[in-house]
């Protein structure tokens, strides 16, 4: 239930905020206002800039222009420390504490009260179970951080910001990681501490959480304020829309005609209640020989986390994949490798391309890690794969000896590419395969795909970019807060039909 903003001054102001990096405008007349007694919650796609909102905010980068008020008065933190001083406190998606210290030596971590001989440990505990009282939580303060789930930690690392400060609370993304009940937890103390006048900055992906906690909703897309709105007066379908911008163009007709390349409706790979606490909720979904399924969704809607399951570069806590009717358990990558799964990850620079090898390195990787450490490719059969998959891509570079990290964002994208392909999978699975890089590179890549799809591969396809998907896709699985909310056929939805299931009014 929201909770109507009586104070008429913001605590916290931002206005014309500019940040560029080399090559790249981050934030462009970017703004907020966090008043006193509020949850105002920022949302926005990945890469609308509220990351890099945040850390303007917090004092990690300094502005190129624009302006912070703090209750009226123009402040400039050049650090965390100074923004910690001027009021403003901020608790990451992870937790940033020691787990080997005790609750209370981290709540008090560098602020140790202090008696003549050295610390006051008897004062320092009392402190601590005063603070965690205040937030509703009983424990031993006594005992190791590491003792206790993360949702006591996320209260532990509050009560940390709270100490230090209490006038504005940063929450990034802080539920990632909870399960309903941790969640529902969390939500009754940002409740306590709104009616105490808190101003809460809560940074979330997800949209159930945002309508059962926030007063005001400020939307960013692509590094600009997109608008700010009463939680009351913003539908759920709005709101979508406001994040993803403008309806793109109409499909080609040729696009539509993309047809039923499907082989056959023979299974190669199925879910049974695949599931990861805090991170997914039971999944069924089975992608057939020589079809491209698409997953759609926002970012934390659970695609990604659903591929890394698949991939076994995370470990489920419950559930079952069979492929090709036999029950795998993936306990690493090389397991999913060995089953014929390539899976190209949405982070290119850090679990992609390993910038300072080749192309010939990179593009090599996988097929060694699938053939064993022990058994070296001979360097000529290297060199006349690259080459290869340099042609039929179409991969712009001097040479394959050429170092990844010189190439273009597009053209590390088909060497990645060319690395999954080389393993000859069954199963390929493309996490963000065209983000960051020009139009025309994109449509290379999916050209190429669709017609590794034709001659039997199978691909599941993730993006944030809905026209793409519903392009592409034979089949596509719409997910929302974690779970599967709908699989829907080519044809049986549009556009705008997808934006109401992510949003919760259709399905």
């Amino acid at each position: 239930m929201a909770h109507p903003v009586k104070a008429t001054r913001p605590v916290l102001e931002l206005n014309g905020i500019h940040k560029a990096f080399p090559g790249v405008k981050a934030l462009s007349d970017a703004g907020l206002r966090l008043y006193p007694g509020e949850v105002h919650t920022l949302m926005g796609q990945n890469g609308a800039g509220k990351s890099t909102l945040i850390k303007v905010l917090t004092g990690v980068y300094t502005p190129d222009a624009g302006t912070i008020l703090m209750e009226g008065r123009p402040v400039s933190p050049a650090s965390t420390l100074e923004a910690q001083q001027l009021g403003i406190s901020t608790v990451y998606q992870e937790v940033n504490l020691c787990p080997n210290l005790s609750v209370a030596e981290n709540i008090f971590i560098g602020r140790y009260p202090r008696k003549l001989f050295g610390i006051d440990w008897q004062t320092m505990r009392r402190d601590a179970e005063v603070l965690l009282r205040q937030l509703e939580i009983d424990v031993d303060v006594t005992a190791p951080l590491s003792r206790y789930p993360l949702a006591i930690q996320q209260m532990v690392a509050i009560s940390r910001a709270l100490n230090i400060s209490a006038r504005v609370l940063i929450l990034d993304e802080p539920t990632s990681s909870l399960d309903e009940a941790e969640v529902q937890l969390l939500f009754r103390v940002l409740r306590r501490l709104r009616e105490q006048g808190m101003a809460i900055l809560f940074v979330t992906h997800f949209l159930e959480q945002t309508y059962a906690i926030s007063d005001r909703i400020t939307v960013m897309r692509n590094g600009e304020r997109e608008g700010e709105y009463a939680c009351s007066e913003l539908s759920r379908l709005a709101l979508v829309n406001k994040m993803v911008g403008a309806p793109a163009a109409p499909e080609p007709a040729e696009a539509a005609q993309h047809a039923s390349h499907v082989l056959h409706n023979e299974p190669l790979l199925t879910t049974r209640g695949l599931a990861r606490k805090g991170v997914l909720t039971p999944v069924d979904v089975t992608i057939h020989k020589g079809e491209l399924l698409g997953l759609a969704g926002l970012l934390g809607s659970g695609r990604t986390e659903l591929a890394r399951l698949l991939f076994g570069a995370d470990k489920a806590d419950a559930g079952a994949i069979v492929v090709d009717g036999k029950e795998s358990v993936f306990a690493t990558p090389r397991d999913a490798i060995a089953a014929g799964i390539a899976f190209c990850s949405e982070d290119r620079k850090h679990e992609g391309a390993i910038l300072s090898l080749s192309v010939r390195e990179n593009l090599i990787l996988a097929l060694q890690a699938k053939a064993g450490m022990l058994r070296a490719i001979p360097l000529k059969r290297q060199q006349q794969l690259a080459a290869d998959y340099v042609k039929w891509l179409g991969i712009k570079t001097a040479s394959i000896e050429t170092p990844i990290g010189t190439l273009s964002g597009g053209n590390q994208q088909k060497v990645l590419l060319a690395r999954w392909l080389a393993t000859e999978p069954k199963l390929l699975i493309l996490d963000e395969p065209t983000r960051g890089i020009d139009v025309r590179a994109k449509q290379e890549i999916m050209d190429y795909v669709t017609n590794l799809c034709r001659k039997g591969l199978s691909i599941l396809f993730i993006s944030s970019e809905l026209p793409e998907v519903l392009r592409c896709s034979d089949r596509m699985v719409v997910m929302r807060d974690r779970k599967a909310c709908g699989e829907y056929r080519r044809g049986e939805l549009d556009e705008q039909s997808v934006l109401r299931v992510i949003a919760g009014e259709g399905a």
